[in-house]
């Protein structure tokens, strides 16, 4: 018979490297003690990294950069799906995703329906921050990270250069979801999407 270990040695194995590794994938079919016993131990053996409280990660390795770590991103848009949690990406981090910022910040924020907690990655953070439904409530991925990123910049300080970035990116999203979620944004947000519009219907 398999040891518990050795059986989520095996299922972790069975899917690619360089994910991530959360107790929650085997507490069901194993046990909560038994889980953390396993993964533990896993870790010890180096066949896992844990990169904090409660995630791990199957590495990928490279031989000159060794382990390849995923994205902040990634790891938050995992901690969200086990806490069956909605979020998006805020401030620099929203700019960075949108390319509107080569910055890569070492606190990024997420706004969250889920519990608001934060998350040490290492040196990085990750902090997950309680909103409203309305703040989550955007449709498009591209769209409710242009309301944030605009958010973020400001009206007084947004520049054409900024506008010009962010239309390119959203033409790349359903004029659909657009339309619906410039009715969530401030009306200065909503007027660059409405002209963004007017290139889809014109």
């Amino acid at each position: 018979m398999k040891s518990v270990k050795e059986k989520i040695r095996n299922e972790i194995q069975a899917g690619k490297k360089g994910r991530i590794v959360m107790p929650s994938d085997f507490e069901i079919k194993y046990g909560v003690e038994n889980t953390k016993k396993s993964l533990l131990r896993l870790t010890n053996e180096g066949f896992l990294e844990r990169l904090a409280r409660g995630i791990y990660l199957y590495p990928e390795r490279d031989e000159l950069l060794g382990v390849l770590y995923p994205d902040i991103e990634t790891i938050a848009e995992e901690i969200a799906f086990r806490d069956n949690a909605r979020i998006i990406p805020t401030g620099i981090q929203a700019l960075n995703l949108l390319g509107l910022s080569t910055q890569v910040p070492l606190n990024a924020v997420f706004l969250t329906d889920g519990s608001p907690r934060t998350i040490a990655i290492g040196k990085r953070k990750i902090k997950f921050k309680k909103a409203s439904p309305k703040n989550l409530a955007a449709k498009g991925r591209l769209s409710g990270l242009a309301i944030q990123a605009l958010k973020e910049i400001g009206k007084e300080k947004v520049t054409r250069e900024a506008i010009a970035k962010i239309k390119e990116q959203l033409k790349k999203e359903d004029p659909e979801n657009i339309y619906q979620d410039m009715k969530l944004a401030p009306s200065w947000i909503a007027h660059i999407f409405g002209d963004l519009l007017m290139y889809y219907y014109e």
